[in-house]
């Protein structure tokens, strides 16, 4: 009803439409296999994990069952339907709403983490290299061409840049199925909340950080922009001439 209450708000300018997930072309369109997920148009603004799904406590509305939550959950989603009808679709595709909090971080969180292999990454003895950490999940198509682009870059290189990719909302089996099957030369990890919580509140994916040589953020990218690609790219050639 949450739902409802905000599109019927905005009278004939709003429709909402409830989806199997198994009839949804959207669903389809995004590999989405869990639920809730609300789209806006074409636009995936929530996530299971949003809502405190499968067991994630730091879900940008979790716990849901609070009040506080389900008013925060309208509010973003007033704005998102605003930013469209206002004609800003490339605002609203970055998963980005105008809210007091602030998602930026002015530094590479100093994090000890594992990757699939086992092998230790720690952020702290990265000084004097440009890092890229990128938060993806399996069932975000537009992820997975980042990820080959992240490898070429990295190839491109190797010795000046770390790409850590962060999986979220994703099983393990799958993850190492889709990273076998790319074979990119890049670090996956699996996240966890610890990991999730230093990067700020998480509306969507894929979201990019690039850290410079002194560990200083240098860049953030929300969401899967048509120049996603080149605006990151000249970022990181900056960073690493």
């Amino acid at each position: 009803m949450l739902i409802k209450d905000v599109v019927h708000g905005f009278g004939p300018r709003a429709e909402f439409v409830s989806e199997n997930w198994g009839e949804s072309k959207l669903a389809e369109r995004y590999g989405v296999k869990r639920y809730p997920a609300v789209f806006v148009d074409d636009i995936l603004i929530a996530s299971p994990s949003d809502f405190g799904g499968w067991g994630d406590p730091s879900g940008k509305y979790a716990p849901w069952r609070e009040k506080s939550n389900h008013d925060k959950f309208q509010n973003d989603l007033t704005r998102m339907i605003e930013q469209l009808l206002r004609g800003e679709k490339e605002l609203a595709a970055e998963g980005r709403t105008k809210t007091g909090e602030e998602d930026d971080i002015a530094k590479l969180p100093a994090l000890s983490v594992r990757d699939l292999d086992g092998r230790p990454i720690d952020f702290a003895l990265l000084a004097g290299k440009t890092v890229v950490v990128e938060f993806w999940a399996t069932w975000c198509p537009p992820c997975r061409s980042t990820l080959s682009w992240l490898g070429e870059l990295k190839r491109r290189n190797a010795e000046k840049v770390v790409v850590v990719a962060v999986a979220v909302e994703s099983e393990e089996a799958q993850v190492r199925e889709l990273t076998k099957a790319l074979g990119t030369p890049v670090s996956f990890v699996m996240s966890t909340p610890e990991l999730i919580a230093p990067f700020g509140t998480f509306g969507s994916v894929p979201r990019m950080f690039v850290f410079d040589s002194q560990g200083k953020t240098a860049g953030i990218f929300y969401g899967a922009t048509p120049d996603l690609h080149e605006k990151a790219g000249r970022l990181i050639d900056k960073l690493t001439k």
